[in-house]
């Protein structure tokens, strides 16, 4: 079940307030990771709306620049929940960090935005690793392309697109990586030719560059590429069972008002996202956009994640190989699934 229909948004409320009879667990406290970006909106919806507050729940959210950041947090020690991308919850898993994703927030969400001289060869080559071969060619250099850094799901999947997708390598691009502010930056500033990234820059930039425009969407980049997820320690799991299915009730209310109405959304999600420096508007085009395809349901991501997985190893990003029936734990998803299929 990727999408909670609307019809269910009360049954769900119901399930988040009512827990078992023999339930205590009241008033939790949890640690929540995250990090600032489109991909987590699920957490900025329900913190916007104060639905935690209305289940019993504590959520005390720490902000974390980078999915490398957040592991080294987990690593330490820190934590109970995390919201960040498959490519971060992997690495943790692969040192060592017992921890599980529960569920998933967005799928394709990456693309690639191009602007003035590459954009405009783009638009002319059909042909995406012909577009690079004549932009190279033209210019004296290979095109500067921005994203964040190695062995991040946008790192990731720009190197899948020119590997396996294009076949050109990805020696074929000058790869520069960044934080997400600096990406923007640098692409206004016309510093790099173009940028695997996510919303709302996509937007954003194509707001503000009337040259900039995306060439390459996930779907052709990396089909059915997963993103980011909802993700707790295994001991987390097992001392706060019931604060845990509430959380995930959340997250799949909030995937729905994401999916059916960007515009309550919005609000919610600028106070997280660009330090509320991007206008209402953008953010709300951002959440209309076709890199934004929010989903809970776990089971839709996990092919596409093994794929990621099986380059990450190619790649030497991944130190060893991740037990994903071991990273992936569906069975609070899908009691809340069958719950709300009814009888």
């Amino acid at each position: 079940m990727s999408r909670v229909p609307r019809l269910l948004a009360p049954l769900l409320a119901l399930l988040i307030t009512a827990g078992p009879a023999q339930a205590t667990d009241t008033n939790t406290r949890l640690e929540v990771g995250y990090m600032p970006i489109l991909p987590v909106a699920q957490l900025f919806v329900m913190e916007g709306e104060g639905w935690p507050t209305e289940a019993g729940l504590e959520l005390e959210l720490t902000r974390f620049s980078s999915g490398p950041a957040m592991v080294q947090a987990l690593a330490s020690g820190e934590l109970d929940v995390m919201y960040f991308g498959i490519g971060p919850a992997m690495v943790a898993r692969a040192n060592g960090v017992p921890i599980k994703v529960l569920a998933a927030s967005i799928r394709e969400q990456i693309g690639l935005v191009a602007r003035g001289e590459l954009a405009d060869t783009f638009a002319r080559v059909e042909d995406p690793a012909e577009a690079i071969a004549r932009f190279t060619e033209a210019q004296g250099r290979k095109p500067k392309i921005a994203t964040f850094p190695r062995g991040s799901v946008p790192d990731t999947v720009l190197r899948y697109w020119l590997i396996e997708r294009l076949g050109v390598g990805e020696e074929a691009v000058e790869i520069v990586a960044m934080g997400a502010d600096r990406v923007q930056q640098a692409l206004l500033a016309g510093a790099v030719d173009g940028a695997s990234i996510l919303e709302p820059i996509l937007t954003t930039v194509q707001e503000r560059d009337d040259s900039a425009r995306v060439v390459a969407r996930a779907d052709e980049m990396l089909p059915g590429q997963p993103g980011a997820v909802l993700a707790a320690r295994e001991k987390v799991l097992e001392a706060h069972p019931e604060a845990m299915r509430k959380l995930m009730a959340l997250h799949l209310r909030a995937t729905e008002v994401l999916r059916e109405e960007p515009e309550r959304a919005a609000p919610h999600v600028r106070e997280f996202v660009g330090k509320r420096l991007i206008g209402l508007d953008t953010v709300e085009a951002a959440l209309r956009s076709p890199s934004s395809n929010y989903l809970a349901d776990p089971h839709a991501i996990r092919e596409a994640t093994r794929t990621m997985h099986d380059f990450q190893i190619a790649q030497g990003t991944l130190s060893k190989r991740v037990d994903l029936d071991a990273l992936f734990d569906t069975d609070l998803y899908d009691a809340l699934a069958k719950e709300l299929a009814g009888p």
